[in-house]
């Protein structure tokens, strides 16, 4: 497998050889285009364009310690092709225009500079309630678009959705999981060590974690938070669907709403998203919760740590709401 890296000499080779470079186009530049976690992401500027390629290997890119599929692309790629004749979708996600399967790249369309909706996690950042419904209405459109009735195809990414499980499910509960959690907040430890003892919640966790890798009938993103839209000036974006597969909308908007409040945005707004949500599609409300609560618990107290600025008794309050709601 071909690694890829930023010299520009051998993307030159590498680009050509997969004639991915027109007659005489020349490399410019080539840059990060975001903070991505999973892949590595470049975009390249050259004298006609620019373009960004993704590779995926056999660890995470952020964490080199952590095994992943390395055939993750792929299964974005297959993404990009269910949703290409669904225009109000391909319309908001990235064009793809080549793929190497032998060495796990995909080439893209650049959607231009922006910003993921990370800043939402600081302090006092809010998102507008027409960008909120924009980012519900994707992913109510693509739940009511691409499912077993409509497409013959389908995503079942399997080695994705266990890494998923096990760092969802199962890592933040063990006792000794390698992260010390007063480094990232004085505190925060022992409210986690709290969680761990409880046995009925982990049960609970653990019949979640199952429900998560049964198939369902509906293509989910798979990872839908503020990380995976795009904030352009041709409008808001979403990218990233490596952890797509067919499975239920509750995990999908139980992800989604517990970001919102993680990043302490107005309840008001969290319920108008959910409303809006449940104007086009079905949705369990206590699956739903449940999902919410897991989603919480892992971010807070797991190795995938979000850039929270909410201190710490607003994540012991979210912990300890997210334990109520798993375990009444």
């Amino acid at each position: 497998m071909i690694k890829l890296n930023s010299n520009i000499k051998e993307l030159n080779s590498y680009l050509q050889a997969k004639n991915w470079l027109n007659s005489g186009e020349t490399i410019l530049s080539v840059e990060k285009p975001g903070e991505g976690n999973m892949n590595f992401t470049l975009r390249i500027r050259t004298d006609k364009r620019s373009f960004i390629i993704k590779q995926s290997r056999d660890y995470v890119e952020k964490y080199p310690q952590v095994a992943a599929p390395t055939e993750r692309v792929l299964r974005e790629a297959e993404f990009y092709a269910l949703i290409e004749n669904v225009s109000n979708l391909k319309q908001m996600m990235p064009k793809l225009i080549g793929l190497d399967q032998e060495n796990s790249v995909m080439l893209m369309d650049d959607l231009g500079p922006g910003s993921d909706y990370s800043f939402l996690y600081k302090k006092g950042e809010f998102i507008s309630e027409e960008a909120l419904f924009t980012v519900i209405d994707f992913i109510a459109n693509l739940h009511n678009s691409i499912t077993t009735d409509t497409t013959t195809k389908k995503i079942v990414n399997q080695k994705m959705r266990e890494l998923n499980h096990e760092h969802i499910f199962k890592y933040p509960y063990l006792k000794e999981n390698g992260i010390n959690l007063n480094d990232i907040l004085p505190g925060l430890q022992a409210q986690a060590n709290l969680l761990k003892q409880d046995e009925k919640l982990k049960e609970e966790v653990l019949k979640l974690g199952k429900l998560y890798l049964e198939d369902g009938n509906i293509l989910l993103h798979g990872d839908y938070f503020p990380g995976s839209w795009l904030k352009t000036t041709s409008g808001i974006k979403i990218i990233d669907p490596e952890f797509c597969f067919f499975g239920f909308a509750e995990f999908e908007i139980g992800v989604t709403i517990a970001h919102l409040k993680m990043a302490d945005q107005p309840e008001k707004l969290i319920e108008k998203a959910l409303n809006h949500y449940k104007k086009s599609c079905s949705l369990d409300d206590r699956l739903c919760e449940k999902f919410v609560a897991i989603e919480i618990i892992r971010r807070i107290i797991g190795l995938a740590q979000l850039p929270l600025q909410i201190g710490l008794q607003k994540r012991i309050m979210l912990l300890k709401e997210a334990q109520h709601v798993l375990i009444k």
